[in-house]
């Protein structure tokens, strides 16, 4: 808790927050190949417009698009993250949140955590992925078990043969998986550590290469551009490639502010993530974004955003790395909060035979909110074709308050789309009409 003297001081902040610019472009002119990118709106304060986390009514829940149809596929969850289909069908998901800080007291984490709070996202860490299995296909859990416990802020997972990997907040470790197993019960094997301390990106996500010989880690930045010194930044907003066998690692690719979601897009073969752009300068930026990852490219962040777009507030400048600024694919608007993402293998859903699912967690720090949804980027052959279609919707109220909030996407073995949805502690599940 902040001192007696400062709390006046850090509500009146927060009060001058809540009255800070508006949007003058609409998400859609953010969105797409070639979204339009207006003058830095920094202002005197940043933005902050929070949807006031409420949870979902007794019966209710999102949105489906027309053709489909969505239901509680496991509810009663705590804070649930990250999913991940097993071989067998089974699926786990990460119910994690941001490790606890150990620095001390600090007004401007204060004000960010009230702010998180508020916004759904200030409980504990369950530190815990839960196996969630229905036996009889009728499209609710009937078995849910500890899968495993004791972990750190927990985050993205992966299967190779019998080896099961999480990326833990300041690690990826290894445990011994056997099909069909509903509990893993021993102790982890470190592969490698990854960039941790201050956390103010936490989470891992990984992904193993087609043939199992590698990995993909997510490592977000510590900081929103830089500002608390470059040097916490060694190692972070880029993508680690990982040796399976040693655990050697090297970056693969950098400059990304904070990558999420990750997936092999099927027809190239090529590694799609979804990034979150930074924040304080306007309603109208950053977009955030998907884009193919290239190895050894270089993204902007913290020097330059969408592509060779200056931003002036990071000193001293690289006009050396801007000039090598990679343009993303395709913009997902801004601050939406795109972290999930999933390509079509076999969907069931009607009319989305090529394309990406993305889980947007929605924005605190725009006005009007951006996010809160589910939207599918059609494709064709292994590019974005066209504007997006809101997959699910609804999750926020007339009134502007948080039902839920999207985080993962994934297909599970029918075909179905399941979604977690952190605020509203259920993993939800988008099937056609019949």
């Amino acid at each position: 808790m902040p001192r007696p003297r400062l709390l006046p001081f850090c509500l009146l902040a927060l009060a001058c927050l809540a009255h800070a610019e508006e949007a003058t472009l609409s998400v859609e002119a953010g969105t797409g190949p070639n979204p339009q990118l207006p003058p830095p709106n920094p202002g005197l304060l940043p933005t902050v417009n929070i949807a006031p986390a409420v949870g979902w009514p007794a019966g209710g829940k999102p949105t489906a698009v027309a053709g489909t149809q969505v239901n509680a596929f496991a509810e009663g969850l705590d804070h649930p993250r990250w999913l991940y289909l097993l071989p067998n069908g089974d699926v786990l998901v990460a119910e994690s949140n941001a490790p606890q800080r150990g620095e001390g007291f600090n007004v401007k984490d204060w004000i960010a955590g009230k702010i998180m709070q508020r916004a759904g996202a200030g409980v504990a860490s369950a530190d815990r992925i839960t196996l969630l299995r229905d036996s009889d296909h009728d499209g609710v859990v009937d078995l849910r078990t500890a899968f495993l416990e004791n972990l750190h802020s927990p985050f993205g997972m992966a299967l190779v043969g019998n080896d099961f990997y999480v990326a833990n907040a300041d690690s990826l470790v290894r445990f011994p998986y056997q099909a069909g197993q509903t509990r893993i019960s021993g102790a982890p094997t470190l592969v490698t550590e990854l960039p941790a301390g201050i956390n103010h990106h936490w989470t891992k996500n990984v992904i193993a290469s087609p043939n199992g010989s590698k990995l993909y880690v997510t490592v977000g930045s510590n900081s929103n551009v830089g500002e608390n010194g470059l040097e916490i930044e060694e190692g972070r907003a880029a993508i680690w490639e990982v040796d399976r066998a040693s655990g050697a690692k090297r970056l693969f690719a950098s400059g990304l502010r904070n990558p999420n979601g990750l997936d092999w897009e099927p027809r190239s073969g090529a590694l799609w993530t979804a990034v979150n752009e930074r924040d304080e300068i306007g309603s109208d930026l950053v977009p955030d974004y998907i884009t193919s990852v290239r190895d050894g490219g270089f993204y902007g962040w913290p020097y330059s955003y969408y592509g060779q777009h200056v931003d002036e507030r990071v000193q001293p400048q690289r006009p050396d790395l801007v000039a090598k600024a990679l343009v993303p694919d395709y913009a997902l608007g801004p601050h939406t909060a795109s972290l999930g993402i999933a390509f079509v293998r076999h969907s069931a859903l009607p009319g989305m035979d090529e394309g990406l699912f993305v889980g947007q967690h929605g924005s605190w720090n725009r006005k009007p909110h951006s996010g809160y949804k589910v939207i599918f980027v059609p494709f064709k052959d292994g590019k974005p074709n066209g504007m997006p279609v809101d997959v699910l919707s609804g999750f926020l109220s007339a009134d502007g308050e948080a039902l839920g909030r999207p985080v993962d996407v994934i297909e599970d073995s029918q075909g179905a789309l399941l979604v977690t949805d952190d605020v509203g502690n259920k993993v939800w599940r988008v099937t056609p009409k019949p």
